[in-house]
């Protein structure tokens, strides 16, 4: 089965920041697209920045370019969101997910949940202005 484990998140004022972390098996991990989604109430899920684990570029959303920087550390299998300048509008649960077996292209335009085969089980970020 697999797992996504998540740590992080919490409350912040604006302008403030915060780093996601999650970890999953190498087996999981191996060729896979890593991402993190966010989702808000009352609206869809949404992606935020993603990554191919043998890439070294990521795909940003418009709203996120310049603050959040995804990254990643192959040699324990997790990847990192690190949030800088957050908004109160960034105020979401954040998700992280997984494609296991994909491509840079696929990676790239994975823009739908459905697209994504594993889920972690969310993370609260709020910010306060």
């Amino acid at each position: 089965q697999v797992q996504l484990v998540e740590s992080g998140g919490g409350s912040v004022q604006a302008g403030g920041s915060l780093r996601l972390s999650c970890a999953t098996s190498r087996y999981t991990y191996n060729g896979a697209c890593m991402g993190w989604f966010r989702q808000a109430p009352g609206k869809e899920r949404e992606r935020v920045a993603s990554i191919y684990t043998t890439g070294t570029i990521g795909y940003y959303a418009n709203s996120v370019k310049g603050r959040f920087t995804i990254s990643k550390d192959n040699s324990k299998s997790t990847v990192f969101l690190q949030m800088n300048s957050l908004k109160p509008e960034d105020t979401a649960i954040y998700y992280c997910a997984a494609a296991p077996t994909s491509t840079p292209a696929r990676c790239w335009y994975a823009e739908s949940a459905a697209d994504w085969g594993y889920w972690g089980q969310g993370t609260q970020v709020t910010v306060s202005p």
